[in-house]
């Protein structure tokens, strides 16, 4: 009779391997995927405090609204829930924010 070690003792299969590679992939994608929605934050609003045209603003607050709407929602599937650090970081502005109905 030969005895085996409990298998919660035993190392992880080849499945659970794999699983666990593509749980560290699919990180890695939701990182990069939230630096490139900040950055296009930060461009976006770049854009909108150095213009002073004020035909072109009307145009600049909803590219600026729609940046940072992909990027709250980039950080919600992070689980990353409330906003207000990144709202003060960006330095987002009012008018932007209303557009997105947060205020």
């Amino acid at each position: 009779m030969s005895l085996r070690p409990p298998s919660r003792l035993t190392s992880a299969s080849a499945a659970e391997a794999a699983f666990d590679a593509l749980g560290h992939e699919v990180l890695a994608e939701k990182a990069a995927a939230l630096g490139r929605a900040g950055q296009r934050v930060e461009e976006t609003l770049a854009r909108l405090r150095n213009n002073g045209d004020e035909q072109l603003r009307p145009g600049l607050l909803k590219e600026a609204a729609v940046a940072v709407h992909g990027y709250f929602i980039q950080r919600e599937l992070c689980g990353l829930r409330k906003h207000d650090a990144v709202i003060r970081e960006y330095d987002i502005p009012t008018a932007v924010l209303v557009r997105l109905g947060a205020m």
